[in-house]
């Protein structure tokens, strides 16, 4: 069985970057594609982005469009999610997981708490 495990996040000050990594453990298979998603209290999970296995290319949410960052290394079996220019309605926990469409992800990571306050 695989597993994602994220690690990065913690409490930075408004305008500040924080870099998450999520690396894949135990898999068997290979997928098209990840993607970082996020859940802000109250509020429903959104995704990101993502990126794609084949060419490396990227995709983000219009509201992280500009500050965020999804690249990969495949030697490592690592996404990283680099984020700057943080807001406070960036406050979430991340995750990734094994697709950009929440709907056919088959694994997710457990999160990382991501808080932005002055």
């Amino acid at each position: 069985q695989g597993q994602l495990v994220e690690s990065g996040g913690g409490l930075v000050q408004p305008g500040e970057s924080l870099n998450l990594s999520c690396v894949a453990y135990g898999f068997s298979a290979t997928y098209d594609a990840y993607g970082w998603f996020r859940q802000a209290p109250g509020r429903e999970r959104e995704g990101v982005g993502c990126i794609w296995r084949s060419n490396g290319a990227t995709s983000y949410a219009d509201s992280v469009k500009g500050r965020f960052t999804i690249s990969r290394d495949a030697s490592k079996h690592t996404i990283y999610l680099q984020m700057s220019s943080l807001k406070p309605d960036d406050t979430a926990v991340y995750y990734c997981a094994t697709h950009c469409d929440s709907d056919r992800v088959v694994y997710w990571g457990q999160g990382t708490q991501v808080t932005v306050a002055s």
